[in-house]
């Protein structure tokens, strides 16, 4: 598939940015795929050149762009259960930088230059995401209702919390159609019921469900948590998502 590097501008410099497409030219439906806490790198490259391959435009913002280009922290080839607190360590102050503001503002910027690409046909775009993208992708479906037609996020960060920002807060904003994939700590029975009875009464098309046997961050390939059936079960859900809300198969 081919790939290139772009600089997206923003409000507030360029973030850059991973992009993969079909070969042959064309247009195709565009995807903004926001990346999970460990940032930018190998593992979701490969995953925006299987959706390329599926016929879709896929653009990967380096989210912590304010701190530095890709890759803003030097990460182990494969994160292992033991190095993992002390890289999230390294992380947190970028991730905790990352104000919904900023969030938001940002994703002004990611669905404008998605959508202005020469490769990208005309039409719905869909965001998704990993762990904190996951409520990346659900708070830019939410400000873009008018663009943004399917979200999916997996092992999400907390999409329930208790502040007036709180994602699950958002929901009635969405004309997406939305599928959560959960590794079984993620989100309390609790949780899962707010969000669930939030996506309800906002009267969108959903799916909530809990992976078997998984851990946060189960779809990370380069990570210890790393579960290959879950792997397959996300594009399972994913890929049918996509071809229903971009392409209308």
């Amino acid at each position: 598939m081919p790939t290139k590097t772009l600089q997206i501008p923003t409000a507030d410099g360029q973030a850059d940015a991973f992009a993969a497409f079909p070969d042959g030219g064309g247009r195709h439906p565009g995807v903004l795929l926001y990346m999970d806490a460990f940032g930018v790198r190998p593992v979701l490259e490969e995953m925006a050149r299987e959706l390329a391959g599926r016929g879709y435009y896929v653009l990967v913002p380096n989210v912590y762009y304010r701190h530095g280009p890709t890759p803003v922290v030097e990460l182990p080839e494969h994160i292992t259960a033991e190095v993992r607190p002390a890289v999230l360590g390294r992380l947190m102050p970028l991730i905790e930088a990352h104000t919904t503001e900023r969030a938001l503002g940002d994703a002004d910027a990611y669905i404008r230059f998605l959508t202005a690409q020469p490769e990208v046909s005309t039409g719905p775009v869909a965001a998704i995401g990993y762990c904190m993208g996951a409520v990346l992708a659900m708070r830019t479906a939410a400000a873009h209702p008018d663009q943004v037609s399917a979200v999916a996020g997996f092992h999400p960060a907390p999409l329930v919390r208790d502040t007036p920002d709180s994602p699950h807060r958002l929901v009635a904003k969405l004309t997406a159609e939305v599928h959560l994939g959960l590794a079984e700590t993620d989100m309390s029975p609790e949780a899962i019921s707010q969000l669930s009875q939030a996506l309800d009464h906002a009267g969108v098309g959903y799916t909530c469900e809990i992976y078997p046997g998984t851990v946060h961050g189960f779809t990370m390939s380069d990570t210890d948590a790393f579960n290959p059936s879950a792997l397959q079960r996300h594009w399972d859900r994913l890929l049918p998502l996509l071809d229903r809300t971009l392409t209308g198969s």
